[in-house]
């Protein structure tokens, strides 16, 4: 069981999903990986979700964005969504307000246009209230931040 999963809404979102992996990694935190689409595949995208033991999901998508929301409205564990710019619309405004105007119930905590980084530093800090070891390794990360 991987207590992190991320879930594209495209293959073109990998860059993206890359960097959330990257930090991960660093930490030494487990995550899967998988693509699959609110609108094109979205019986997948509900398999996924219910049938994973994960602890914390990042979303990303593009474009409508929907796909943090249909994960956040399957599970009642945390969703990061990561909105992610398009060749038809780099600065994707209407991804980051798709992520964050979640109608009430459904929460999904959202980060920056295309900041995968940050969205697993945010799992990572979420899981850290329960593991001292990961809490370690953010402060340490922090301190080479600086």
């Amino acid at each position: 069981m991987a207590p992190i999963l991320i879930i594209m809404g495209s293959a073109t979102d990998r860059p993206i999903a890359n960097k959330a992996e990257k930090i991960l990694e660093k930490f030494g935190i487990g995550y899967e990986t998988f693509v699959a689409s609110a609108h094109r595949t979205p019986d997948r995208v509900v398999e996924i979700v219910r049938n994973c033991d994960a602890d914390v999901f990042i979303a990303l998508a593009g474009l409508s964005a929907a796909l943090p929301g249909v994960v956040a409205a399957h599970t009642l564990k945390p969703v990061i969504g990561v909105p992610c710019a398009s060749s038809s619309s780099p600065a994707n405004l209407d991804s980051l307000l798709s992520v964050v105007q979640m109608p009430p119930g459904v929460p999904v905590g959202g980060v920056g246009i295309g900041r995968g980084e940050n969205a697993a530093l945010l799992a990572s800090r979420i899981l850290a209230v329960t593991d001292s070891k990961i809490e370690v390794k953010l402060e340490k990360y922090r301190r080479e931040l600086e």
